[in-house]
């Protein structure tokens, strides 16, 4: 039996039903007709958020939920000439779900600076705030959930310098 006259339709039926398979659109997108005007985007803008009052010394902070738990530290350089505070993301699982962290830093002499973090957060990314040499300087952060309330995750002195005690 000789096989080429059957080949050759073969393929070109595979190709037809490929061909066909291929240009077909897409069941999930919406079709749009083209003579449908379409309306410009808005964008909304919030309030800006404002952080809580101050008090004199470091309050307790608040708890998250598992999968919104953001993890920040605050640590000093140590260096008398340009004593610096620095606020630095350490990863938690809400690091793709949470839209900002603002940062406070108050400082011994009553100078307050404040600061932020946005998406996307990665692992080290810190901000740094001037500081003083004296022991009272007070780092503080606070989370602002998908939901739009605050919860503060951090409210600590941070020394200038920390000896080994042990």
């Amino acid at each position: 039996m000789n096989f080429r006259p059957v080949i050759l339709p073969a393929l070109l039926l595979v190709l037809a039903l490929a061909f066909t398979g291929c240009t077909q659109p897409d069941s999930l997108s919406p079709v749009i007709p083209a003579a449908t005007p379409t309306a410009a985007p808005t964008v909304t803008t919030s309030a800006p958020i404002s952080l809580p009052t101050d008090s004199a010394t470091p309050e307790p902070t608040g708890t998250l939920p598992s999968y919104w738990s953001m993890n920040v530290q605050a640590y000093s350089n140590g260096m008398a000439i340009n004593p610096q505070i620095t606020i630095a993301f350490r990863g938690g699982q809400g690091m793709n779900l949470i839209p900002q962290i603002l940062l406070k830093v108050t400082r011994s002499d009553g100078v307050v600076e404040t600061g932020e973090m946005d998406p996307p957060f990665t692992m080290g990314q810190s901000v740094t705030f001037a500081a003083t040499t004296g022991y009272q300087d007070r780092a503080e952060a606070w989370v602002i959930t998908p939901q739009g309330d605050t919860v503060k995750i951090l409210d600590e002195y941070v020394p200038f310098r920390s000896y080994n005690t042990g």
